[in-house]
């Protein structure tokens, strides 16, 4: 959805900086590097750049290029991901197999592709341009996300090298936790949804009212050093602290630790897109699945907050910016950074780790996905998901916003996830 007024100029101008963007991203990274899947969950680079271009030229040029005839026959069928409208498609799993096309060869498909969406733009009339403004904008935030999972996606692929290469990013300074405050949160009948002028995703619509008890939010998010004494306590081996489903994960997977540490005589190191260096208990804890961020809360005494809970506290603590900004990806440190000093408001809303909330991923009331493959977006998604707010560290800038809804299967672990405590509360 948007309300934004597009002109041909203003989209090509925005297309430039959404792609180029993409490829400066992947610039550190070897044919090599972008050819590796490492595990199902992951997909190479060079598959991220090449997805993102097949979804212009599928869903804008298909359908509006004069003579239409896809750059490469094949290609629709190796990078769809999961359209079923519009055509079967290659195995998700088996993605690092499709040796060929190389990452060269995905960069003539992308220029090819950008060759053609701008002759189009500069042929179409300012009538057309309106009707096409939302497919095109949804285009730009599609490739977003994909650059945020391209580099969740090469972290964990350089994890698994033995040399430790490191990708980018600029480590931070050690600190010490600071102590954590709350934020009391009144509640009431209150509005959840997308209820700006900007653009949003469907499944953040339509606005609706939620009732909501007094609470209140932990003023940042739950450190490293939180974490140490939680596993200090037995919490990766205390069966009463977790839900059913993790506790059999916490067994099966043997999970002792969060995704990326590792003990090395006795020390926990992390490792990160920057490098592997000794656990800093003051930055906040990352790579936790929901069933390790309930169980926390459980051992902390607390809970996770409900997404309703984190909107309407992120809304009323006036962080509801058209821009919000923080520890986003445009800060290239790319690996969340201490909270810094105590305001009495949220810290850390935006960026640093999305926050698990307690609540399922399930449509709002009133919800329908819009008609044709499009609709494919995101609400054929909601079953076995957990709900996600504010943005982590590899989140571009400008794609953050209070009503965006992140979604992962409860297990996940590789996204670069984290938690705020949530607790009953008084009035203001």
């Amino acid at each position: 959805m948007t309300t934004a007024q597009w002109t041909a100029d203003s989209l090509l101008t925005r297309y430039d900086e959404v792609r180029s963007h993409t490829e400066r991203l992947a610039a550190p990274l070897s044919p090599e590097d972008q050819t590796v899947q490492s595990m199902p969950d992951v997909s190479p680079t060079k598959w991220h750049r090449a997805h993102v271009t097949w979804f212009f030229e599928t869903f804008l040029l298909a359908e509006n290029e004069a003579g239409f005839a896809p750059y490469q026959d094949r290609y629709w069928f190796l990078f769809n991901s999961y359209y079923e409208a519009v055509g079967p498609r290659y195995a998700r799993a088996e993605r690092g197999v499709i040796s060929r096309p190389g990452a060269h060869d995905v960069g003539l498909y992308r220029a090819n592709v950008d060759e053609r969406v701008k002759i189009l733009l500069d042929t179409l009339d300012q009538g057309t341009i309106d009707k096409l403004a939302a497919t095109i904008e949804l285009g730009f935030h599609h490739e977003q996300q994909h650059q945020e999972l391209l580099l969740m996606d090469i972290k964990h692929v350089l994890s698994l090298n033995p040399l430790q290469p490191v990708y980018d990013g600029r480590p931070s300074t050690p600190t010490e936790p600071d102590d954590l405050g709350w934020v009391e949160v009144a509640g009431g009948l209150v509005e959840i949804g997308h209820r700006d002028a900007g653009f949003s995703f469907d499944n953040e619509l339509p606005l609706h009212q939620a009732w909501l008890e007094p609470y209140r939010l932990a003023d940042r998010l739950v450190t490293n050093g939180e974490w140490l004494a939680f596993m200090a306590d037995g919490g990766y081996r205390r069966a009463d602290l977790w839900l059913s489903d993790g506790w059999a994960r916490v067994n099966g997977e043997q999970w002792d630790a969060p995704f990326y540490w590792q003990q090395v005589d006795g020390v926990w190191f992390e490792h990160t897109l920057h490098g592997t260096f000794p656990v800093d208990p003051g930055l906040p804890v990352s790579h936790v699945s929901h069933y390790e961020a309930d169980a926390y809360a459980t051992w902390a005494g607390k809970r996770l907050p409900t997404e309703a809970e984190w909107e309407h506290a992120v809304r009323t603590d006036t962080r509801d910016e058209p821009t919000p900004t923080g520890n986003l990806a445009d800060t290239e440190t790319f690996h969340p950074r201490a909270a810094g000093a105590s305001t009495g408001r949220l810290r850390q809303v935006f960026g640093d780790c999305w926050e698990w909330t307690s609540s399922a991923y399930l449509p709002y009331p009133g919800f329908h996905p819009p008609a044709g493959a499009i609709g494919e977006y995101n609400g054929k998604f909601m079953s076995n998901q957990m709900v996600l707010r504010g943005g982590c560290a590899l989140t571009p800038a400008g794609h953050a916003r209070a009503g965006y809804r992140n979604f992962f299967p409860p297990g996940a672990r590789w996204a670069l996830s984290g938690l705020r405590l949530a607790d009953g509360g008084e009035p203001r």
